[in-house]
């Protein structure tokens, strides 16, 4: 398992069962923003009892690792907001304009991009570490029928990605949210930007 060269450290790793669980067990091994990321995930998990659909090699499924300096549990939701806001950011580079359903999957019009599973260990009233996993549809095209409404960024733009490269960029925007999580404008701006892009189902029924 080497490290790609970037100043956050992706691993990448050829199989796993789960990102989550992987960077969990070996939590103490890794600095923060460390990613680690599977060309084939077994056994990855959605929210609830859900898992997550993905065909080897054609998608991005990975765990990011957030160590906060100073994050109050009251505060948890930033950790929300940067997350989803990191990934709107990256689909907005690819021209793709995409909403966030509560309380955190991506959504581009009524079909569903990304799905995100946010693992906290608190110390106290402190955030101590957040494994953030994440899923996004890249070169999908073929989906099992009782998925009701994937889609996939080659879908919405007709062009192949090389996986390894737009993990970089999406992680390089992750990261630029997460430093807003160390300033009070920033997390002014988190707050804000998530209340704008945020959306409920039942909102949409109205």
């Amino acid at each position: 398992m080497k490290p790609s060269q970037s100043s956050y450290k992706i691993f990448w790793l050829e199989t796993a069962e789960s990102t989550n669980r992987t960077l969990r067990e070996h939590i103490d091994q890794y600095d923060n923003l460390s990613v680690i990321a599977a060309r084939e995930q077994t056994a990855g998990r959605g929210q609830g009892t859900h898992t997550w659909f993905t065909t080897p090699g054609l998608n991005l499924t990975f765990s990011l690792l957030y160590k906060p300096d100073d994050l109050a549990t009251s505060d948890i939701l930033l950790i929300t907001c940067a997350t989803t806001l990191g990934i709107r950011d990256y689909l907005l580079s690819k021209g793709v304009t995409a909403r966030i359903k509560w309380p955190n999957d991506i959504w581009v019009g009524d079909q569903k991009i990304c799905g995100i599973l946010i693992e906290n260990i608190l110390d106290g009233k402190r955030v101590s570490h957040s494994i953030i996993g994440i899923g996004l549809n890249i070169n999908e095209e073929n989906w099992p029928e009782d998925l009701p409404n994937p889609v996939s960024l080659k879908q919405l733009t007709g062009k192949r990605y090389d996986l390894e490269p737009e993990l970089e960029q999406l992680t390089e925007k992750i990261c630029r949210r997460f430093a807003q999580v160390d300033t009070t404008n920033g997390r002014l701006q988190l707050q804000e930007e998530f209340e704008k892009y945020l959306f409920r189902l039942d909102e949409e029924v109205r």
